[in-house]
């Protein structure tokens, strides 16, 4: 049976970590994917004091609900692929913060959005400075026991695992992998999805269960807050052939529902959508 996760931002966003990972523990799931954005309020997660970490090390020991992933969604801010020398070097300063945290969480996976650059203009010379400034980070995290994770993403840098092998022939280490996200994996029309997570398997450490509508001709796609169901994902499909490849590592559930006046609810009717599908794949019991 797989560990079934849900993400932070899901989650009522004005609680303490207690608080959430109850809230997490009372809606059925193994575990909370920590989220690190780019706002100041997050990221200042990686400059926690001794004292604030053994509040969050007590409230996973107190619920047994663990924090097995983080999201580190900063570098969209400040990317590895940045023209801009500070910023690069400030992206190189959170990927050491982010692996000290996880170590004294007990967080085994960084999840890295597959961007070179956010904000600014994609080139050649950003690509380069991506892939130099990620072989560091590996080298960083896997000194400490730390699994780096590329997300596969709503950007064409990174947005198929064949895109993400590319990067990982030039960095091949056990401490680098894909984070496939079914969603942005499906939404791109020159994807075979199924080629895709047969070819990347071995190298697929977590998988985000999200819904999104497919990119057209004239549409660039929704990425975020696709109702389950109501998307280009064949949930069913996925499902039965990651069982086929013998993935049995952790999913998680991935809203945006921190700010809705009941989260519990939107969360209640994702696992209606997703857990009988888990369950007829076993997944779950």
């Amino acid at each position: 049976m797989s560990l079934i996760g849900i993400y932070e931002k899901a989650t009522p966003k004005d609680v303490t970590w207690l608080e959430r990972l109850q809230f997490a523990g009372q809606l059925g799931f193994d575990f909370v994917e920590m989220s690190v954005d780019e706002t100041d309020e997050r990221l200042s997660r990686l400059d926690w004091s001794r004292r604030q970490r053994k509040e969050v090390i007590d409230a996973i020991h107190q619920t047994g609900i663990k924090i097995l992933s983080m999201c580190l969604s900063g570098h969209r801010r400040y990317p590895f692929g940045s023209e801009d020398r500070e910023k690069r070097a400030q992206a190189m300063t959170i990927i050491k913060k982010a692996v000290d945290l996880a170590s004294d969480l007990g967080i085994r996976c960084i999840q890295l959005a597959g961007y070179d650059v956010y904000y600014e203009e994609k080139s050649l010379s950003s690509r380069e400075w991506f892939v130099e400034n990620l072989q560091e980070a590996v080298a960083i995290a896997s000194s400490k026991g730390i699994v780096l994770s590329i997300e596969i993403m709503d950007d064409p840098f990174i947005n198929s695992i064949t895109k993400f092998l590319a990067i990982k022939e030039q960095i091949p280490s056990p401490y680098l992998q894909v984070y496939p996200d079914l969603g942005n994996l499906s939404a791109w029309p020159e994807n075979d999805v199924g080629y895709e997570l047969e070819k990347g398997i071995a190298a697929i450490s977590q998988i985000h269960l999200k819904d999104t509508l497919a990119v057209t001709a004239d549409f660039s796609g929704k990425f975020k807050g696709v109702p389950f169901g109501d998307g280009c994902v064949d949930f069913d499909g996925c499902l039965k052939l990651l069982k086929r490849l013998n993935y049995n590592g952790p999913f998680v559930i991935e809203l945006w529902s921190e700010t809705s006046d009941d989260p519990k609810a939107e969360i209640e009717a994702a696992k209606r959508f997703l857990l009988p599908k888990l369950k007829e794949a076993n997944y779950i019991a």
